[in-house]
């Protein structure tokens, strides 16, 4: 699959013409005469002129592609792959030239930075939700540390809203139909007050069925329930002064986000015992085990479905508001912009943890799950001109105050003690799911008097399962408040040595302080549990002595016994400090006035912070300082150049990265494990992929650990009237260094063992987008027509931080497609579109079952060997997958006045 992709890709980009590459899609009025302008600079500049890698996507383009959110830009923009995990509200995560931030861990802020009308959203999961009319949608790729401050270290995400016009009235209807039955209506009028004074306020309405059944009610989840409404104010009292204000509020009432289970499977040895027997396939044991106890399983994700506990689902609700202003004041020699903004987000969910009707791990929707934010910022910008206008300054500073509440009840479910021992129990040979412990009558007899192989270790080990069987509880209300303040001082300069050479110089000052609150709260029977069987087993698991498969399985029951941290009642808090530079500097050449060659530099920084599940914590002694870890920081390098010409615009840009204590955050079935990764500059000789947290130790300095490197192509043609051909290419060799280690020079985690010289999870090699719109006049009474599709194509990628093999999703290509027509100046339009048009089915995130099973290379690298060296322990781990949208079809109407 992986290499049709490509060839298809190659093939599709030849058609660009010889070089590649602009920066933009347009209006389909537009003209080769009008410039695309952009403020990613932080002025308003003609697209073709700025000497950085970005991409603009006008509204009108984004209108034909079907975007509603900026998921959809994935179609558009290569370098650009936007995802949602186990909740679209607070766990979607972007990533350019395949970096970014995994997993929805609320103390990791993301490496793509989003923005909307020069204000910062706090998560990239906060981006997801409806826009409204837009303007257009900038996506700058690359550390952009300079402008737009910390946690933009691998580029950042603009969206501009449609604004106030003065002296005009109009306004525009969308109403769309379609399948699942889809329902959504766009509204918004511009009301002029006075010849200083315009207003506008838009409204968005959405709410559709679920993609994925539930096999056990019948209900529809993973829907679609939200609106929102914006409402802006411009004032213009004189030539030099503006001011613009915004409100808006959205709410969420979405059941999301589920999980198909993959195809299950054993993986065995087909003739044990036999130098080089070959890998089998059977019928998963983890799968039978759940069945017997009670489970729905269709490990068939192209069916969409999924099997929920009774009484526990998905269910979200968000609240979102903020209100903005934006002034700007010129002064004569000086122009000042000052942006005013505070926001609140809050987030209540539960959640179905195991992913299935078993009663296993869950989340309740009572509140005791909840996430929210409060922030503050202020930005101030001078800018103006100077040396003969030579020189054109800007200098400013940044506030922000952020008070972030997380609140976790991640609880045991009712089965979860007779499922954990029901697995134990199999171990042993003596499984009877329906009895006390899932242990028969005749093994617990034959355990309890020493005669079975565990031998006067029965007993201990019958007394440890009935423990685990009545277990309950867990993280009761585990409530964390975290404060960060960050301030910034800035500045951003550029000189026109020549005619046709320019420098570009800044450099920004950025301290960080994060102030951490938490009070960890759980059940007494849960913790009680654990240090029981602790006690009573902690021997045989550390005795080298005995036998390998009884330490293993007294490992396993004093693992299954602490699942959740048994922490009862604590107190954590710690502060935490930051000092950054970062900074730029551009060299641009303009050989003739259609071409700008350009060459950069630039330093990037992502803020440290704490990393919010109790997992981290010693239960014995928890303390603050094991949930911190350390900022993140970028260097990077990179050469373009743009050609501006008559009907064509291409741009070409190389570019190379190397990120320095790179933020990883890994789900280990239940948990988050959040460290620093960075590469030893001596040989760890494979130390660091044996899948111990002991050996890979660093002994000497360290540097950075990933890095990036590639070639981006993009192209804006118009071969003809009324015809726009837009083409990209993206090839990114995003990887791990060989010699990986975690936070300081520690070993890599166990889960990680994998990671060392692989290329990165969510990151393809080859990535290619083309789209082509066309709206011909039909007759000479004004009306045109519209036909309009656009694909993505990416090579093979992993899904997984870990990298499991499992997890590996084939190269897809992704079309979408309208047609319509359109009445005299475009007052109406009736349009038929398709999302998905072939239905390909695709996961957006596979990850590990929880508590269900071990994998394939977890059994191949724990060296569970026969005497030949086949793998002979058979992998039985199950793998959730979230699963991208299906085929959605429908008619869109849409009015102007």
């Amino acid at each position: 699959m992986r290499k049709s992709i490509l060839l298809v890709s190659t093939a599709l980009f030849a058609l660009s013409a010889p070089a590649v590459a602009q920066d933009t899609s347009a209006e389909e009025t537009i003209t080769e005469d009008t410039p695309i302008l952009i403020t990613a600079t932080r002025r308003s500049e003609a697209l073709s002129d700025v000497p950085i890698a970005v991409s603009a996507v006008t509204g009108e383009t984004l209108a034909n592609s079907g975007a509603s959110d900026i998921r959809q830009l994935n179609q558009l923009s290569p370098s650009l792959l936007v995802s949602s995990t186990s909740s679209e509200a607070q766990g979607g995560g972007a990533r350019i030239r395949g970096i970014g931030t995994v997993g929805d861990n609320p103390g990791l802020e993301s490496s793509v930075a989003t923005f909307i009308d020069g204000v910062y959203r706090n998560r990239a999961g906060v981006g997801l939700s409806e826009l409204g009319a837009i303007d257009r949608i900038e996506v700058l790729r690359g550390p952009q540390g300079t402008l737009f401050g910390r946690n933009a270290s691998a580029g950042l995400i603009h969206v501009i809203t449609a604004k106030p016009k003065t002296g005009e009235f109009s306004g525009t209807v969308e109403a769309t139909a379609g399948n699942y039955d889809a329902r959504r209506l766009v509204a918004g009028v511009n009301l002029p007050v006075g010849e200083s004074v315009a207003a506008r306020l838009d409204g968005v309405y959405s709410k559709r069925d679920g993609f994925l059944r539930d096999v056990i009610s019948g209900r529809k989840i993973n829907n679609r329930d939200r609106w929102m409404l914006r409402g802006q104010v411009l004032l213009e009292p004189s030539s030099n002064l503006s001011l613009r204000l915004i409100a808006d509020y959205a709410k969420r009432n979405e059941e999301c986000c589920g999980a198909a289970f993959l195809p299950s499977r054993n993986v065995t040895t087909s003739t044990p015992g036999v130098a080089g027997g070959a890998l089998t396939f059977s019928p998963n044991s983890i799968v039978g085990l759940e069945r017997a106890l009670g489970a729905v399983i269709t490990d068939d994700p192209k069916q969409r479905v999924t099997s929920l506990t009774a009484g526990v689902g998905y269910a979200g609700d968000v609240k979102d508001w903020g209100i903005s202003g934006e002034l700007n004041y010129e002064l004569g020699a000086a122009t000042l912009t000052s942006i005013t903004a505070y926001r609140k987000w809050d987030y209540i969910r539960g959640q179905d943890a195991d992913f299935s009707n078993l009663d296993i791990l869950k989340r309740l929707d009572n509140g005791g799950s909840r996430q929210g934010f409060k922030t503050f910022t202020q930005e101030l910008r001078l800018q103006g001109e100077a040396a003969n206008d030579k020189l054109d300054w800007l200098i400013g500073g940044f506030f922000a105050n952020e008070k972030l509440l997380w609140q976790d009840n991640l609880q045991y479910g009712s089965q979860f003690g007779r499922y954990a021992t029901c697995q134990i129990a199999g171990a042993l040979g003596a499984l009877s799911p329906a009895s006390s412990a899932c242990l028969s009558a005749a093994g617990r007899a034959g355990l309890n008097s020493g005669l079975s192989s565990l031998g006067p270790f029965g007993a201990p080990f019958v007394a440890a399962l009935d423990r685990v069987d009545t277990i309950t509880g867990g993280a009761i209300n585990d409530r964390y408040n975290q404060t960060s303040r960050n301030w910034a001082v800035f500045t951003h300069n550029s000189y026109d040595v020549t005619s046709q050479l320019n420098l570009t110089l800044g450099l920004r000052y950025t301290n960080e302080r994060k102030t951490l609150n938490g009070t960890i709260t759980g059940n007494p029977i849960g913790a009680g549990v654990c240090g029981a069987n602790i006690a009573s087993l902690a021997g045989i698991r550390d005795n080298t002595g005995l036998p390998g498969s009884l330490r293993g399985l007294a490992s396993s029951i004093i693992g299954l016994s602490c699942v959740i941290n048994p922490i009862t009642n604590a107190s954590v808090s710690n502060v935490k400090k930051e000092d950054e530079l970062t900074g730029t500097a551009v060299v641009s050449f303009k050989p003739v006035e259609d071409l700008l060659t350009y060459a950069s530099y630039s330093r990037g920084y992502k803020a440290g912070g704490f990393n919010l599940d109790r997992a981290a914590l010693n239960p014995a002694a928890p303390n603050a300082n094991a949930l911190r870890f350390d900022p993140e920081t970028v260097r990077a390098y990179e050469i373009g150049a743009k050609y501006n010409g008559r009907g064509i615009d291409l741009n070409i840009a190389a570019f190379y990265q190397q990120f320095t204590g790179f933020q990883l955050n890994t789900f280990n079935g239940v948990n988050f494990i959040v460290t620093n990764l960075d590469s030893c500059t001596t040989s760890l000789a494979g130390a660091n992929t044996d899948n111990s947290n002991a050996t890979g130790v660093c002994g000497s300095k360290t540097s950075s650990g990933i890095s990036s490197k590639g070639v981006e192509l993009e192209a804006f043609l118009r071969p003809g009237r009324n015809l726009a051909v837009n083409l990209g290419l993206t090839y990114a060799d995003t990887k791990y260094d060989k010699d990986l280690v975690g936070t300081g020079g520690t070993a890599l985690p166990a889960a990680l063992f994998q990671l060392p010289g692989a290329r990165l999870s969510n990151s393809s090699q080859i990535v290619s987008t083309a789209s082509v719109s066309w709206t011909p006049d039909l007759g000479s009474s004004g009306l045109s027509g519209l036909l309009y599709a656009d694909t993505r194509m990416q090579s093979d990628l992993n899904t997984g931080s870990d990298l499991d093999s499992e997890k590996v999703q084939d190269g897809v290509a992704i079309f979408n497609a309208r047609i319509g027509i359109r009445g005299a100046k475009q007052r109406w339009a009736i349009e038929a579109f398709a999302q998905n048009l072939f239905n390909t089915n695709y996961s957006q995130i596979a990850f590990d079952a929880p508590l269900q099973g071990g994998n394939t290379a977890q059994t191949v690298a724990r060296g569970f060997r026969d005497a030949f060296g086949n793998p002979i322990a058979a992998a039985n781990q199950l793998f959730g997958a979230f699963l991208a949208e299906p085929r959605t079809y429908g008619v869109t109407l849409r009015f102007k006045f």
